[in-house]
């Protein structure tokens, strides 16, 4: 029988990872990713893996995002030796993802180690470092898409475009078992029809079991031509208030799409010649992959660059590699487009540019992709009065634009057709979505596909056999302690410490000064944060 634990992106959309196990043993991973969005989720990427990394002698990359990939060293660093089969621009990539991502690893656990010897508490270690995810490079194996590779004894598989970013892929796995092959599809994550850049996902017609992402599974995009309205919109009304406009975006393909867009709109005069700084190194290197991989082109994007253009340049067109050059621009009087990650607003150089135009009436901010739950970005969409950014609340006066039209996911139109295509009524496992999202999806496959659906929850374990399925009991490596009583407990002796520094205070018996009052106010804010 065939098993397939579901280690990430089942009730949520990030953390992708699913562990295959083929009847003779042999164990393969499909992606193996982040978890973002909360402190509640990203604690996830600490726990022990449900299996051991040595034993696992492949892995299979749908793309490059960090919440796809962003594991890898980690799953080095304990013990993976095998090969990373993904596409050659995911390779490319995937190297200055994950060595970005081991930057930031080391600058979070340096700022929380700085933070607790200030509370007289031992330092924390990065949940890798850069050096792992140097490391970790050498295991990637790209092949080109539409070729079928063997996976191990009785198990094939094949990537096919996915039309998600540059790269990305869904992966077809076949596995034999007894006389029978079953064949499995991960959808990865899929793009949209028509979509800038690359080429449409690929369709494909039969599978026994079909995991399929359901990130937009319960909304529909706006139109592209109405979202790049909405963007020429939002650039002249900040064009006349004299302010500037900050558009969050993902460092690969979002960040890419959208010069792509504005070069068009420069081509056709239909915004203001105003500087565009392109303010990650990230996604400066990313760009430069980009103009490297032509060939994965669609026909409208080598049309353009047929016809003598770069569709990732433009005269006014600004890099902004180093921090003094970031620091500058908020420096600098007058409109701007100011383009920077995370495409979350959770870390990098976007927060400071929130800081400096969030509470600007006359600013724009253009969120141009998914918002997880827990996420700046997403309280910036919800409407929210203010949101901290650098431990400081900051109000939100800009003028708020939440474009859905340039996700380069599918939307629940694109995913019902894209599944529409299987011939032979797979069973579908509908993953990677909030709750909400994969049950509406669900409920539309079934209804309207009459397709029977399945909603993995975390750590839950599928068998698969003859085209029936049993689901065991969620896999639980160690049932720690009940997550609420250990808050509880926290909080007696949190009150207990409390009233004690009281009595000292009383009693003058505590010399008090103001770095004392300074650590009272953030453990304050941090506990506002958590009731939050």
């Amino acid at each position: 029988m065939v098993r397939i634990t579901c280690l990430g992106a089942a009730g949520s959309v990030t953390g992708s990872c699913y562990l295959v196990e083929s009847p003779g043993n042999k164990k393969i991973l499909v992606d193996c990713g982040l978890f973002q969005g909360g402190r509640q989720m990203e604690s996830r990427n600490w726990e022990p893996w449900g299996f051991d990394p040595k034993e696992i002698e492949m892995l299979f990359l749908t793309h490059s995002h960090v919440d796809h990939c962003g594991r890898i060293p980690r799953l080095v660093k304990d013990g993976f030796q095998g090969k990373i089969i993904t596409s050659p621009p995911t390779a490319e990539l995937c190297e200055i993802m994950l060595l970005d991502a081991a930057h930031i690893q080391e600058m979070d656990a340096e700022w929380q180690t700085r933070k607790n010897s200030r509370q007289a508490k031992a330092g924390v270690e990065p949940l890798y470092t850069t050096e792992d995810a140097e490391n970790s490079l050498q295991y990637f194996k790209p092949i080109e898409r539409d070729q079928i590779v063997t996976a191990g004894p009785g198990m094939k598989a094949r990537l096919r475009n996915a039309g998600h970013i540059l790269g990305s892929s869904i992966l077809e796995l076949w596995i034999d078992e007894a006389d029978e092959t079953i064949k499995v599809v991960f959808s990865g994550d899929l793009g949209k029809k028509d979509q800038l850049i690359v080429r449409d996902p690929h369709e494909i017609f039969d599978a026994d079991y079909l995991f399929v992402e359901s990130t937009y599974g319960n909304r529909h995009h706006r139109t592209f031509e109405d979202s790049k309205k909405e963007l020429v919109e939002a650039i002249k009304y900040s064009v006349s208030q004299n302010e500037k406009i900050i558009i969050p975006a993902f460092a690969v393909e979002r960040t890419q799409e959208i010069l792509y867009i504005l070069g068009e709109f420069r081509r056709e005069g239909l915004v203001p010649d105003i500087p565009i700084y392109l303010d990650s190194p990230l996604a400066i290197k990313a760009t430069e992959i980009f103009r490297k991989n032509k060939k994965y082109y669609d026909a409208e994007a080598r049309a353009i660059v047929d016809a003598g253009f770069d569709p990732f340049d433009m005269p006014n067109l600004k890099f902004t590699p180093s921090t003094r050059e970031s620091m500058a621009i908020n420096e600098k009087p007058g409109s701007a487009i100011i383009i920077a990650g995370s495409g979350m607003c959770t870390a990098g150089r976007i927060k400071h540019h929130l800081k400096h135009n969030l509470w600007r009436t006359g600013a724009s901010i253009v969120i141009v992709g998914f918002q997880a739950k827990g996420t700046t970005g997403r309280k910036i969409v919800e409407g929210e009065k203010q949101v901290k950014i650098f431990r400081e609340n900051v109000a939100v006066q800009a003028k708020v634009y939440p474009i859905g039209g340039f996700s380069a996911h599918a939307d629940q139109a694109d995913l019902l057709e894209w599944v529409s295509h299987f011939e032979s009524n797979p069973k579908v496992f509908v993953v990677h979505g909030e709750l909400t999202a994969s049950e509406t999806l669900a409920r539309e496959i079934s209804e309207k596909l009459n397709l029977v659906t399945h909603i993995p929850k975390w750590k839950e374990r599928l068998i698969l056999k003859s085209k029936k399925l049993s689901i065991d009991e969620p896999v639980v490596e160690e049932a720690g302690p009940d997550p609420q009583i250990t808050l509880l407990n926290n909080i007696v002796d949190l009150e207990n410490e409390l009233r004690a520094l009281r009595k000292k205070v009383k009693d003058q018996t505590l010399q008090v000064g103001e770095e004392q009052i300074d650590q009272l106010k953030y453990i304050e804010e941090e506990l506002k944060s958590l009731s939050a």
